[in-house]
């Protein structure tokens, strides 16, 4: 298993030290937060190849970090003579018998880290000396890669041609799962597996004597008028006969099925389901490393929990699997203590949970999760009338509303106040938490969640007993009774507290809507200050 991965120059990563789980990695992160690239370096690293073409193939100056770049142009301008850019991937693996001819020392650990690993750098080709030279007397932000060259070696310092068999892995990408032709690089890949050698020669060979039949089925007729069309020009005529070389093999040819549909051409929901099963099906002796990018692409919310539940039976007791996804549906159902969440100075892993919190969430994956993992602030509130009135309260005292200041008020829906402090602790989010006091005086309340509160990061308020139990009464003990009547269009008739505990949504609607402000309870006045800050 991978028990660390250092990146340095690599696209978005200047440098990054990312430790991963044994067992399950789900890579989450906002847009641009570099998901993908990190586990396109781990890919590259693994086998050598991106996108099913060797590193050499696809090499180009974009795959150099922006900000090092421009350092490193600016230092040669100003006559510096630094050192010239380079990328390097490094996979720290388990001390494992079968991995120590991948031992050594040659990695940037300090101190000195003898340990099986792998390492793959991009850097000047000496032999170019002179061009680069050259090339830098009028240096520009593109490199010029052809000068450079791919170094894959073992820690122990061996260059490395080929994926050792110990690294065996599995890549699907949801997103581009589409193939045109029989078998694409993917699948062949997974399905070497599902094959035996001796299984493999035998369809090849009855491939080939299919082929060769046509020369005396088909072709003979053709072959024969030919020859006779052609026996006055010349001696040695013309004949159709099948190609044999290996660029036609029954790989090309060849294609699987699924419900007598060729696989090419299935959904690409499905595609992405097949290559997902197959991969981790081939089990942990036979696939070390599974890889897959945002399996919920393509695939409707049943064919999403099939896949999942899938996922969950197939993980093989020594793979590691690496997920990328945004989808919250996701990362409950497989577990939040396997979450990484990218975006920062660096990678925040969530290992303080507790196992019944994750097991909390993994009963409700519908909930949006990944919202309050991915928030700057967050204000949680009990339902969505909260949300919608404190929504309202903010923009009249700021101008502007919550979400314009990157501040998320997030229904909990029920959800238990206690768990969503827990994740939000474990991620150091600043949070304003907002509930009814039921009755309860408000300091027996936050006793039970006080391990998850921080003065500064993380507070709950609670409006007083004497005002009410809940928040309409609340808002009938601020406000004068014919003000609200006004503002909810509703009668003399209709008792005021009845009326808006009965219709709690169209409530909150009719004073986010109305021209006239409510005035505000003091604990949700107070909760939008302390998020606002």
């Amino acid at each position: 298993m991978i028990t660390k991965i250092k990146i340095h120059g690599y696209r978005i990563y200047k440098d990054l030290t990312l430790e991963p789980n044994p067992k399950l990695n789900l890579i989450v992160g906002a847009n641009e937060s570099g998901k993908s690239t990190l586990m396109e370096a781990i890919g590259l690293a693994l086998t050598g190849r991106i996108n099913g073409r060797s590193a050499s193939e696809e090499l180009n100056p974009y795959w150099f970090n922006s900000e090092l770049i421009e350092e490193f142009v600016r230092q040669r301008k100003l006559g510096n003579p630094v050192a010239w850019p380079e990328i390097r991937i490094e996979l720290f693996l388990e001390n494992r018998d079968e991995l120590q001819k991948l031992c050594g020392a040659i990695n940037t650990d300090k101190p000195t880290n003898a340990c099986p690993g792998i390492s793959i750098r991009v850097l000047h080709d000496p032999a170019y000396s002179k061009d680069l030279d050259e090339w830098a007397k009028n240096v520009s932000p593109l490199l010029p890669v052809e000068y450079y060259s791919i170094d894959w070696r073992s820690f122990a310092d061996e260059p490395i041609t080929n994926r050792p068999p110990q690294l065996t892995t599995a890549i699907i990408d949801s997103r581009t799962v589409r193939s045109s032709t029989g078998v694409d690089y993917h699948m062949r890949h997974i399905l070497n597996d599902a094959l035996q050698p001796a299984e493999r020669a035998a369809i090849s060979v009855a491939y080939r004597e299919i082929k060769a039949s046509m020369s005396e089925t088909a072709l003979k007729n053709v072959n024969e008028r030919m020859a006779e069309t052609h026996a006055s020009l010349h001696d040695n005529p013309i004949v159709l006969a099948m190609d044999q070389s290996a660029r036609t093999s029954w790989e090309g040819a060849v294609t699987p099925h699924i419900n007598n549909i060729p696989f090419s051409m299935s959904g690409q929901g499905q595609q992405a389901s097949v290559k997902i099963a197959l991969a981790m099906s081939r089990h942990s002796e036979r696939t070390n490393f599974v890889m897959v990018e945002e399996p919920e692409n393509h695939l409707t919310h049943t064919s999403l929990t099939k896949l999942i539940s899938r996922m969950e039976l197939l993980a093989g007791e020594h793979q590691q699997l690496f997920v990328a996804t945004h989808s919250s549906f996701v990362i409950n159902r497989l577990g939040l203590d396997g979450l990484h969440l990218l975006g920062g100075a660096k990678p925040l892993r969530l290992t303080e949970l507790k196992p019944e919190t994750v097991a909390y969430f993994r009963k409700l994956p519908g909930y949006d999760t990944l919202r309050m993992v991915l928030a700057d602030k967050i204000v949680l509130v009990e339902g969505p009338s909260d949300e919608i009135i404190f929504e309202r309260i903010f923009k009249d005292k700021y101008q502007k509303r919550p979400i314009e200041l990157g501040i998320d008020v997030i229904s909990m829906r029920g959800l238990a106040i206690g768990r969503c402090l827990e994740l939000c602790a474990a991620l150091d989010k600043t949070v304003a938490a907002v509930r009814d006091n039921d009755g309860v005086a408000p300091d027996e309340l936050r006793t039970p969640i006080q391990e998850w509160l921080a003065d500064d990061r993380r507070a709950v308020f609670i409006g007083s007993v004497d005002h009410g139990h809940t928040l309409e009464p609340q808002l009938i003990h601020y406000n004068t009774e014919s003000q609200l009547r006004k503002i909810l269009k509703i009668t003399d008739r209709a008792d005021i507290e009845t009326w808006m505990s009965r219709e709690k949504t169209e409530t909150a609607i009719r004073i986010a809507v109305a021209e006239e402000s409510i005035i505000p309870p003091t604990y949700l006045l107070e909760a939008a200050s302390f998020i606002h800050g």
